[in-house]
């Protein structure tokens, strides 16, 4: 059976927030772990519309950091799915900064890669639709995918024999 081939621009989800006092550290800077809530937020709801199931976040491949996120600057969140496999989608998060006192635009503060499955009524893991790239930044995004997944693959596989290594040892 074929699977439907959606265009990446149909999972496309934006989020939007001011980053306010509370929301920063002692260098006036957003918490790392809020803006990891926020990019987990919006990949779920890419995730979700790309797949129109309910969905799980199986990775987050971290967040790289290009410029910090001050007090008062908008923090935009861009997302859509990049790559799929059989039940695995990976989603794409361009984090940008806006400073609307100065008027300067958007510069992108941050880029992660996550990875979703998609889940059945059961909440066993479930086919998911294809994807096909149209724009520029989509078609770039698309050539890299699999490197990008064997690279999670080596670290998944590192993991688990560090998770492994650390059970045997908590064995009396």
């Amino acid at each position: 059976m074929n699977r439907p081939n959606l265009p990446m621009r149909n999972s496309l989800a934006t989020l939007e927030t001011i980053v306010l006092p509370g929301d920063t550290n002692v260098h006036n800077t957003l918490f790392g772990g809020l803006l990891m809530k926020l990019i987990d937020k919006v990949a779920a709801i890419s995730a979700r519309r790309h797949c129109r199931r309910a969905v799980v976040t199986a990775s987050n491949d971290g967040v790289h950091f290009h410029r910090p996120i001050q007090n008062d600057d908008v923090v935009i969140l861009e997302s859509f799915v990049c790559a799929v496999g059989k039940t695995s989608m990976e989603i794409f998060v361009k984090i940008s900064t806006e400073n609307l006192n100065r008027g300067n635009g958007r510069q992108v503060a941050a880029i992660s890669f996550l990875t979703f499955v998609g889940l059945d009524e059961n909440g066993n893991p479930a086919e998911v639709p294809e994807v096909f790239p149209e724009s520029p930044e989509e078609q770039l995004l698309y050539r890299d995918r699999h490197v990008r997944k064997e690279a999670r693959l080596k670290k998944r596989d590192e993991t688990n024999a560090l998770i492994q290594s650390l059970v045997d040892e908590s064995r009396p």
